[in-house]
């Protein structure tokens, strides 16, 4: 029974890896020969703390997500590849899960990119990759301090000749936020799903849900 579930997760994966090859978000051109960039490393060591953003459905407080485990994760709408490549991965991990887990985990998709991305084509650029994703946004400021907090870099790079304008070379890691609001671990660009799956499944099992605790 293991190996056949084993052999469906690695046919979904490269379903879903096909799907990308052939799926453009819209408004977005995604030129097999056309701009491609690198991850940046860090700007200083990931330290956590809460912050709101805003999504399409209102404002968003990572301190009233406490109980969840939360994975963030900084990129933007028009991330030609990088991003692209690891909210499939993230998605991945994210169908692994059962709903009760599903039910415990939420995914923050921060914009480093606040000029272009608008509550409504983040959430519209999430939702393709899984529902449970949810796209925040905010003003320049507010994102360099979230991103300060968690030492995401990201840079503006001008483009000549291209109908996108510029891209944001960015760090490409995944922050692991604990139920206590904690951030505990830093995942690699292009973690692999299962990989993903372990970290999270990790960090529920530590604190059990509040449903199955008994009244002290």
């Amino acid at each position: 029974m293991t190996r056949k579930l084993l052999v469906i997760a690695i046919l979904v994966l490269f379903g879903l890896l096909a799907w990308l090859l052939l799926w453009t978000p819209t408004g977005v051109d995604l030129d097999p020969e056309g701009p491609r960039h690198g991850t940046l490393d860090l700007a200083s060591p990931p330290q956590g703390g809460d912050f709101v953003l805003e999504s399409v459905d209102g404002p968003v407080a990572l301190a009233d997500l406490r109980g969840k485990v939360v994975l963030i994760y900084f990129g933007y709408t028009w991330c030609p590849d990088i991003c692209p490549t690891n909210l499939v991965l993230i998605a991945g991990a994210l169908k692994a899960l059962t709903p009760e887990e599903l039910e415990r985990v939420r995914v923050l998709f921060v914009s480093v990119d606040p000029e272009r991305d608008s509550v409504e084509r983040l959430a519209e650029y999430s939702g393709y990759f899984h529902p449970e994703i949810i796209g925040l946004t905010g003003t320049p400021e507010q994102i360099a301090e979230v991103a300060t907090l968690y030492g995401a870099a990201y840079r503006r790079t001008e483009l000549v000749d291209s109908a996108m304008g510029y891209v944001v070379d960015h760090s490409a890691y995944s922050h692991l936020v604990d139920t206590q609001g904690k951030l505990v671990r830093n995942l690699d660009h292009a973690t692999p799903s299962a990989e993903i799956v372990a970290a999270i499944r990790t960090l529920l099992e530590s604190s059990p849900s509040t449903e199955n605790r008994s009244e002290p």
